[in-house]
This record gives structure tokens, sequence and C-alpha cells, in this order.
């Protein structure tokens, strides 16, 4: 004779979406538990990131001998043209980010055309904080809650 036995399990649990992202939220009001992100490959920042590599590249070979011909060439505003150069001075690992979709959630095209520091270490500050949370809950959740 077998026997047929049913199991229901209940977790009291709510998800939310924050973000973009789905956030469980512990029935006891403990710490959220974020889900793994997906990269968010923002096709507009590389694009334009790419368009400044290129334009610093016609400056840099003499094609191009200053911001305003770049503008008169491409037929916009100087002022825009200078902005996106900028965007040659952030650090290697923050555009390798970019370029891999694991830019910080709130890094967006316009706050970076906006301005940002200058210094490498004080972009990681200023854009890598919320990057270094964020794997610290994933690390975090991954060890079963374990500090670390």
């Amino acid at each position: 004779m077998s026997a047929n036995y049913t199991f229901t399990i209940r977790i009291p649990m709510q998800i939310r979406k924050r973000g973009g992202r789905k956030l469980i939220l512990a029935p006891d009001g403990g710490e959220p538990i974020w889900a793994a992100p997906r990269p968010r490959v923002d096709n507009t920042m590389i694009k334009v990131i790419a368009r400044a590599f290129r334009w610093r590249k016609l400056i840099e070979t003499g094609v191009h001998a200053s911001i305003e011909e770049i503008a008169r060439a491409e037929k916009i505003n100087s002022t825009y043209v200078g902005r996106v150069l900028r965007l040659t001075l952030l650090a290697p690992e923050i555009i390798e980010a970019i370029l891999e979709g694991r830019q910080p959630v709130g890094m967006t095209m316009a706050g970076l055309l906006t301005g940002f520091p200058v210094v490498w270490a004080e972009q990681d500050a200023a854009f890598g904080a919320q990057r270094h949370t964020m794997q610290r809950q994933r690390l975090k959740h991954r060890t079963n809650g374990a500090q670390l």
C-alpha cells in the first residue's frame, strides 16, 4: 500500500519592485533581500562614450584642432561636444562597468553630462558607493547573512 502525501509550505513574504529590481521583504521587518541584478546595457550611454573617444582621437590626430571645429563638422553645439568629451576622463573601471551593463542604478547619461569628479578615486567614491553596497548585499545573501 503506498501513501501519497502532499506538503504545503507557506513563507510569509512580500515582493516589491524598486528601481526595476525585485525586492523581497522579510516578514520580520529585517533587511530587504535583493534579487541578483541583471546587466542593464544602456546603449545610449555606450554610444555617447564611443563618440567621446572618437572625437578625442580626432583632436589628438590633428583632424580637428578644437571643440568648435568638431561642433561645426557634426553640426551640433560646441558646449555639448565639450560635455561629451569630458566622458573620456571617466575611470577605466567605470567605463568597463558601463560597457558590461553593471553601472550603478542611479547613473544616467544626463547625470554624467552634468559633471563628475575628474580624479578617479573621487569618481569611485561618487559612483562606486552604490555599486559596492549592492555587491555587499549580494555577497551577504550568498553567505546566508553571515557578517563579513
